[in-house]
């Protein structure tokens, strides 16, 4: 990585920040409704619900595809070679559950004006305990999510040349200011920017860095000829004992997804729920991209980059191939990445707060215009926070409470998604489900040193799997079993709530 500021890379990034800045600010007149002020949770936190096709796919494409991954996914490539691309199986078995799932959760929020998740699982099962349980899962793993954000924009920014915090809590406070002026509006707006700079670095670099290279040829021999060095379970394709734990965290991982807060946010912002489903079908281009990503860490041996870190290994990959206003391009398009994401996040995680903490427990009575005020002060406590931690904490908590986070996330799959369907289960049962997933995921996970795949040895053979499928598994029969001992007792869902506005 370079020592001295890139001059010419850094004006052009400091052009494209500043260009989506003023875009940021300018969001809050953009596709606004009767309260273009934002006094109102559903204009400040859900764009006014107006968002339509197009506008979704580039704001949820943008809040599902972010820095990190475009820095992750080829180091995790880089590091360990075909195992890596259990994200494009993961994105591929993500849309049929956004199909058939998320239109059901959409009309059910829509019908009852709920804003979140938590809104959701309470005017479905009339029960605080779960709601919070929801909520509190959706925070804490909203958390470190927004922290990884800032990792990608960091490794971008100190590849530019520039050192210490201040760039990065620069661009943080500009970010926290124009999402707590326009809302979801902002990174809505600024996702169309973003997606398209990111298409024109990835198509680019997949076209030009195996022609300064030698072709793909050359690519893939080097790519084998250091994995082969390095042993173990590198490689080009996977081994045979790779193929369970492959599979379980692609579908582990799709079915986690969009219980997240920042993807139920753009969810719930869409204009009806065929605007979701049209989505479900045009998203997979997505998907195509992201295997293009992935392509990054192979194309680093056939460059023979050797770097510190390999989050290192993208920016490592431009300084080294492309002229400097290139490089200062794609890393505007990284950072940039992470705005959108961190953006709609720190909303997702707001609004959780606003609607299942302050207004059950602090001010029941709440007004509109009082929701939307907390909503928007807790938003910048949340991007403070995230950015405290980065700066204050080693990078790799942020990546450990990442890796916890989907494990916790994926735990309240079925208390979100189960009523949708059938009307069995009720909320003690659920809760108790909730309860002791997390807390086994939680202890698989420490005991394997906060790894993302659990071993189980029977007899003489091991099977290992996605840790997050196990507890979901242990999650649901614990369910099925408290559920079958309080028979008709317990809390029952409340399907008259769902046709009232909280």
């Amino acid at each position: 990585m370079p020592v001295e500021i890139n001059w010419t890379a850094l004006s052009v990034f400091v052009f494209f920040f500043l260009l989506v800045t003023v875009m940021g600010f300018a969001a809050s007149r953009w596709q606004s409704g009767k309260d273009n002020k934002g006094a109102h949770l559903d204009e400040w936190g859900l764009g006014g619900r107006n968002f339509g096709t197009w506008i979704t796919w580039f704001l949820v494409g943008g809040d599902f595809y972010t820095a990190y991954t475009v820095i992750a996914v080829p180091a995790l490539v880089y590091a360990v070679g075909a195992y890596g691309f259990f994200a494009l199986p993961y994105t591929i078995l993500v849309y049929p559950i956004v199909f058939v799932i998320m239109p059901k959760l959409w009309k059910a929020a829509a019908k009852a004006g709920h804003v979140t998740a938590g809104d959701v699982v309470y005017g479905r099962y009339n029960s605080r305990p779960l709601e919070f349980a929801v909520a509190l899962t959706g925070v804490l793993a909203t958390m470190p999510y927004i922290a990884l954000q800032l990792v990608g924009m960091e490794v971008v920014i100190k590849a530019l040349g520039l050192t210490g915090e201040l760039p990065l809590a620069a661009a943080f406070v500009i970010l926290a200011l124009y999402t707590y002026s326009a809302g979801l509006r902002a990174p809505a707006l600024i996702a169309f920017v973003k997606d398209l700079m990111i298409y024109i670095v990835v198509l680019v670099a997949v076209v030009m860095v195996p022609m300064k290279l030698g072709g793909y040829t050359h690519v893939f021999a080097a790519a084998s000829e250091a994995y082969a060095a390095k042993g173990g379970a590198t490689g080009l394709t996977l081994k045979g004992s790779q193929f369970l734990p492959f599979a379980t965290l692609a579908l582990g991982s799709a079915m986690a997804a969009f219980m997240y807060p920042h993807t139920l946010t753009g969810i719930f912002a869409a204009k009806s729920a065929d605007t979701i489903r049209k989505n479900a079908v045009f998203l997979p281009a997505y998907t195509v991209l992201l295997g293009l990503i992935a392509l990054l860490g192979f194309m680093a041996y056939g460059a023979n980059l050797h770097v510190a870190s390999n989050n290192d290994v993208v920016p490592a990959l431009f300084n080294t191939l492309f002229p400097s206003w290139f490089a200062g391009f794609a890393f505007a398009a990284i950072a940039i990445g992470a705005l959108v994401p961190a953006a709609v996040m720190s909303i997702g995680a707001a609004n959780l707060f606003t609607r299942n903490f302050w207004k059950p427990y602090v001010n029941p009575n709440v007004t509109h215009a009082g929701e939307a005020k907390v909503a928007k002060t807790v938003s910048l406590l949340v991007k403070v926070g995230a950015l405290v931690f980065i700066l204050f904490l080693p990078t790799k908590f942020a990546l450990d409470l990442q890796l916890l986070g989907g494990v916790w996330i994926l735990q309240t799959f079925p208390a979100v998604v189960f009523g949708l369907f059938f009307g069995w289960f009720r909320a003690p049962a659920l809760l108790a489900g909730w309860a002791v997933g997390l807390a086994g995921g939680s202890y698989l996970a420490y005991s394997d040193g906060i790894k993302p795949v659990h071993t189980f040895m029977i007899g003489a053979d091991s099977f290992t799997m996605y840790t997050g499928l196990i507890a979901l598994c242990l999650n649901i029969a614990v369910a099925v079993v408290v559920q079958l001992l309080l028979g008709k007792r317990g809390s029952h869902p409340n399907t008259l709530n769902d046709a009232v506005t909280r």
